[in-house]
């Protein structure tokens, strides 16, 4: 299994440092430019011209690897758990720790904003039944685009830490077979987004030009896990993510001063207080008091037993709202953030306390619902995390001034992506295009011409509709190769570009265009 798990496609290992293919591959993607860029990428506030010091994706990423090793080495040197990762397929720290550093690489400009920008012109501009995501973006830069393997396609990575990237095993549309959008209970992510029907799962982690790659990296663990079932490896990925996100978050907008003491505490004490009648209110009761103090977190249970009444229990829910309270609200919110020592000392003990918590929470089951991974937290963490995420959400992503700034984020990678393709489109400028850019548009050519003379139905849509003419195949890739390239850049790489092309700067020389 081990000698599986460490295939790779070239056998020239000569540039790495480390002998442990693992360790190798977590080299590889640290010394990635991919990886650099991800100081320059949103996490929730852009880092560009905030003046904040809040995390970006690079310093998300290093705590979610730091997070992620601890509790591969908690799991691996149990002797109640080492007989059940065995079972399943293995839990390897080194490739816990790559797959965490690479779990982002495809997050393009703006964070989630920008994925779901890119995701709509993907699928309604340049008919990519693909379209756009994060996930299979960061499967596509590690297989493919990325160059410094050893063949210059992607880095070669071995299929252990490319299986444990595949957070959601499944492509879009086809793959695995049944696909798990049709199951009677939908694994996370696999089922369609409701504002978009017949568009396949909302989240999923390979396109199907990396189809061979997604298959051959599955193929150790046939017969250890099921076809939709992430790999232990990935699971501990994808649940230091939570972990990670969950604290850090709250973190940085407390060093900001967007929590409020008085604001949170109100939302929180007010549920605690009054639970048995906010249950009592009617769904429309509930919506038409929705600025009321408790009335978020009420609505709040309520979808976690929509979703996933598997794992919810509401005296655990409570006990979670409690304990966030005295550590979050009575404790690290009750001194506003100051710069001191003692205020630096304060936000340290209360990440270091949750983190310690979390990963002391993290169990494996053998036999896991489809809406959980083998790997997960107790239910008391469990809770607790949903409760540390809603705060974020109800008391930072919903704010109007965020919602400013990114309204216009999305204005502004609509036009570069149109002022892109039109570049694309002038033959006169065939010569003076990008040297990256052209050579994105020949790779996907490359891939799509493969694809329509070998499986031309990988290419449909949810209609089912096969576009394989030259023409068709062309503009595919064309679209296919801009939207690589602007998920490549960094915030301010785009921003630049975009005053570049509309002829409102007089700069010629940025890192913009260093390309």
């Amino acid at each position: 299994m081990h000698d599986l798990r460490a295939h790779r496609r070239s056998t020239d290992h000569t540039a790495d440092l480390a002998a442990s293919p693992f360790r190798a591959d977590r080299d590889r993607v640290a010394s990635s430019p991919f990886f650099a860029r991800l100081g320059g990428v949103t996490q929730v506030v852009s880092p560009t011209g905030s003046g904040l010091l809040l995390h970006n994706r690079l310093t998300h990423s290093l705590k979610v690897a730091q997070v992620a090793r601890a509790i591969a080495e908690r799991l691996t040197a149990s002797s109640d758990t080492a007989g059940v990762l065995d079972k399943l397929g293995g839990c390897d720290p080194d490739v816990v720790e790559a797959a965490s550093l690479a779990h982002d690489l495809g997050h393009p400009p703006f964070g989630h904003l920008g994925e779901e920008v890119l995701d709509r012109i993907a699928r309604n501009r340049f008919g990519l039944a693909d379209g756009f995501e994060g996930n299979a973006q960061s499967f596509r830069i590690v297989t493919t685009t990325d160059v410094r393997g050893p063949a210059a396609v992607g880095l070669d990575l071995t299929v252990a830490v490319r299986a444990a990237l595949l957070k959601y095993p499944w492509t879009r549309l086809s793959h695995p077979s049944p696909h798990p959008r049709t199951l009677r209970i939908p694994p996370r992510g696999a089922s369609e987004p409701p504002e978009a029907a017949g568009s396949g799962s909302a989240k999923f982690s390979a396109y199907v030009t990396e189809l061979d790659d997604f298959e051959q990296s599955r193929a150790p663990f046939h017969g250890r896990i099921e076809d939709w079932q992430q790999t232990v490896e990935a699971s501990v990925m994808d649940t230091a993510d939570d972990i990670a996100y969950a604290i850090h978050d709250v973190e940085d907008f407390h060093r900001v001063g967007v929590l409020q003491h008085a604001t949170v505490a109100a939302e929180l004490t007010t549920w605690l207080t009054d639970a048995l009648d906010l249950a009592a209110l009617s769904k429309a009761e509930l919506a038409g008091q929705s600025r009321l103090p408790g009335r978020s977190l009420e609505a709040m249970r309520r979808r976690l037993h929509e979703k996933d009444s598997w794992a919810v229990d509401d005296d655990a829910f409570a006990a979670a709202v409690r304990r966030v309270r005295t550590e979050l609200v009575d404790g690290l919110l009750a001194v506003p953030f100051d710069g001191s020592a003692e205020a630096e000392q304060r936000v340290a003990g209360f990440s270091g306390r949750w983190t310690t918590r979390l990963v002391d929470g993290v169990d494996v089951l053998l036999d896991p619902t489809p809406r959980s991974g083998h790997v997960l937290l107790a239910p008391a963490q469990w809770h607790e995390v949903a409760v540390l995420k809603f705060v974020h959400r109800r008391f930072v992503l919903l704010r109007p001034d965020l919602a400013l700034h990114q309204r216009g984020q999305a204005r502004l990678l609509t036009n570069l992506v149109e002022a892109l393709d039109q570049w694309l489109s002038d033959r006169h400028e065939a010569d003076r295009l990008p040297r990256r850019l052209h050579d994105l548009v020949e790779l996907a050519d490359t891939e799509y011409r493969s694809l329509a003379r070998t499986a031309p139905e990988l290419l449909a849509g949810p209609a089912g509709d096969v576009r394989t003419g030259p023409d068709a195949v062309r503009a595919l890739a064309r679209g296919r190769a801009v939207v690589d390239f602007v998920a490549s850049l960094t915030d301010g790489q785009a921003a630049s570009m975009l005053d570049a092309l509309s002829g409102r700067t007089g700069q010629l020389w940025t890192d913009a265009f260093v390309l």
